[in-house]
């Protein structure tokens, strides 16, 4: 209900958020069940629900990328976008969040949990986005229900507002009372809840939550604190307004009670939604968007093997249709081939979708994920940026069959689209594509994506560490390179002094030459040389941290070329670096990790095992009960990093890195991996 006692108005679009594996995509089902847009409520391990409809998805039982279904509810309509939980694929949830009305947080009363719900309602928090907390698998709680504000509390930057307290038949949950409504229903199963009386002693507890959520309304309302202290029962459109304008305010993040599988609950929180949850108006406000030409924003892409490219958007003001033209950020236009509505995978195509509608349009090749789309001349100022978290995990792919690697250029620019959080990295040095994500699950899904979706089977292995190798003796060293083979021969002569130079120095190339002993145009070549042979240095890694000085050398009249001068110093470097003591170098990375402060002490012993050298921890600014731990560590030990982080802190853990020097590495460590580097290139 609206601040002015009605209800608001339009299409809503409703976000269902939560930790991993908290019964989202069952909600969805028994909304969509409940509400008749399906006829039957399908269930994860039947593989036959209308979200997790992906391949992907079915075969891990797991969301792996926002599903949209759309419900009609006592004549109002309702878009809900099913986010994945995990932690791998929050992008996706953080990129369709800007464009809802408000969001559900589906949890449950497990402690586990809750460093989870916490990243989630920080996302919410952050986006400004008004949100229910649905307390799910009600029917498998115990008596420690009367905790759940205890328990769930510290999450949450807004106060928990219990907007219903359980019935119990001994040490079960038969119901719930509605404290705004001071109703008491029973649960059926699958069937609507039914009225019973309230009395005894559910009542009395009654009474007692209902001037609880009442003070709480009323830290922010004069009006209701007077009528509280008078001891005058409060009209009830008031208590609803109140309701409606705290939430929507993100005073108050009120909490509903259900169990999914058995649909108990759900309709008491459409009912909720229907009534005080903001619509589109609210959230054209909220976002800041200019009146006149049509805006949507785009809140997912997918690449159907069929329909080709599909933008699902939801339109803000005005109306889209076939053949709309949508100006993206960058100016560029692109035409509207159609108009569908989704429910899971099934697309239906529809006529044009009016302000607060969230539809797919067709074949928008410029638009992307993240984008404000308007049907104006000029971009509209984007009405929110959602940049992906930093990745923290990476592998190396390559198509199976060398035909397909122009395919796998393109499978992964479509892949890219669909997912922003993964990013690709062209390896010249190693000749490798790197895929970078958030997380190992992440990865392997979208290699399964590259194999099913685009038809690309790839292989894939850990990328290579960047290993570099220099020198610690200096050598003058000569390099003669003479050939004769009939008529013009080949002659360069050079004298190279090679020093090393102070770590981080890189290669610096000069020349000393006297009397004309090496002519000035060949200088060049010989530096071209010198470069060349620093690629592969004795260890077999490019070579860095080098000086080179041409101070002597010779040449002939007819047979000097570039060419000779060139293989001449590539040969005073070949033969001149084993003799200057070579030594291996790994490269060494800043890494910063924030986790919640009681598993700081595991983070140290991780980091220990690890070659990593601990160099401070700081509490987390803005994150109570979180630390941030530095240290500098080999970039051979990052690798599976985030695996163990997230292992050791209930899967919320996560890491920054940044490159910071080069260290020697010598000993058995050192042995290994030249040794493995020698054995690669025999065999290659």
């Amino acid at each position: 209900m609206a601040q002015n006692g009605t209800r608001s108005s339009g299409p809503r679009c409703i976000a269902l958020v939560g930790p991993f594996q908290s019964g989202k995509t069952t909600l969805l089902e028994a909304i969509l069940a409940r509400s008749g847009a399906i006829q039957r409520q399908g269930s994860i391990e039947a593989g036959n629900t209308v979200g997790d409809a992906s391949k992907e998805a079915r075969y891990h039982k797991m969301s792996v990328e926002v599903s949209v279904a759309t419900a009609s509810f006592m004549g109002d309509t309702y878009t809900f976008v099913d986010c994945p939980g995990s932690v791998e694929f929050a992008h996706d949830m953080r990129a369709a969040l800007p464009a809802v009305d408000a969001a559900v947080v589906v949890c449950e009363l497990d402690e586990k949990k809750v460093p989870q719900l916490r990243l989630i309602l920080r996302e919410l928090e952050a986006q400004k986005i008004p949100r229910f907390l649905f307390l799910n698998k009600i029917d498998k709680a115990d008596g420690t229900l009367h905790e759940v504000l205890r328990l769930l509390q510290p999450a949450s930057r807004s106060k928990l507002l219990l907007r219903q307290i359980p019935t119990f038949a001994g040490e079960l949950i038969t119901g719930f009372v509605d404290l705004a409504l001071e109703r008491a229903f029973v649960y059926k199963e699958h069937a609507p809840s039914e009225i019973i009386p309230l009395e005894g002693d559910a009542l009395d507890r009654e009474k007692t939550a209902r001037f609880s959520m009442l003070e709480t309304l009323a830290d922010h309302d004069d009006e209701l604190m007077e009528q509280l202290l008078e001891d005058i029962q409060p009209p009830r459109d008031k208590i609803f307004d109140d309701l409606s304008k705290e939430l929507r305010d993100g005073i108050v993040c009120p909490v509903l009670l259900g169990s999914a599988t058995r649909t108990n609950g759900v309709l008491r929180l459409m009912k909720a939604l229907r009534h005080e949850a903001p619509g589109i108006a609210d959230t054209v406000e909220r976002l800041g968007v200019k009146a006149g030409s049509p805006v949507a924003y785009v809140l997912k892409t997918v690449n159907t093997s069929h329909g080709g490219k599909m933008s699902i958007a939801r339109v803000l003001t005005g109306k889209v249709a076939d053949g709309t033209s949508l100006v993206g950020p960058d100016g560029e236009a692109g035409r509207v081939a159609a108009t569908f509505n989704l429910t899971g995978q099934h697309s239906d195509k529809r006529g044009p979708a009016e302000a607060g509608e969230t539809v797919a349009f067709g074949k928008l090749d410029h638009a992307k994920t993240g984008d404000t789309l308007t049907a104006g001349a000029q971009a509209h100022p984007a009405i929110t940026k959602v940049e992906p978290h930093a990745p923290v995990l990476a592998v190396a792919v390559n198509a199976k069959e060398r035909k397909d690697d122009v395919k796998l250029g393109q499978a992964l620019g479509k892949l890219l689209e669909e997912d922003p959080s993964i990013s690709v990295v062209h390896n010249a040095e190693t000749h490798e594509v790197v895929m970078w994500g958030q997380g190992e699950m992440q990865l392997r899904v979208a290699t399964e994506r590259l194999a099913d979706r685009f038809g690309v089977a790839t292989t894939s292995h850990k990328p290579t560490v960047g290993y570099r190798e220099t020198i610690k003796k200096p050598i003058q060293q000569r390099g003669r390179h003479r050939k004769q083979s009939g008529g013009h021969g080949q002659y360069g002569d050079v004298v190279l002094d090679i020093k090393p130079l102070p770590r981080g120095s890189g290669f610096t190339f000069t020349e000393e030459i006297k009397g004309g002993v090496v002519p000035r145009n060949y200088i060049p070549s010989v530096e071209e040389g010198v470069i060349d042979a620093l690629k592969h240095g004795p260890l077999g890694f490019p070579v860095v941290d080098v000086t080179a000085k041409l101070i002597d050398g010779s040449y002939h009249t007819v047979d000097s070329s570039d060419m000779a001068f060139q293989l001449a110093g590539r040969l005073a470097i070949h033969e001149g670096l084993p003799q200057c003591q070579p030594v291996l170098l790994e490269p060494i990375y800043q890494v910063e990790i924030v986790c919640p402060s009681d598993a700081t002490a595991k983070m140290n012993a991780l980091m220990s095992g690890r070659r990593g050298q601990i160099l401070g921890f700081d509490t987390r600014a803005g994150w109570d009960g979180w630390d941030v731990v530095r240290v500098q560590m080999p970039e051979a030990e990052i690798g599976d990093l985030i695996v163990e982080i997230r292992s050791a802190t209930a899967g919320v853990g996560s890491y920054t890195f940044r490159f910071d020097h080069m260290a020697e590495l010598t000993g058995r460590t050192a042995d290994q991996i030249v040794a493995a580097r020698k054995a690669s290139a025999a065999a290659a």
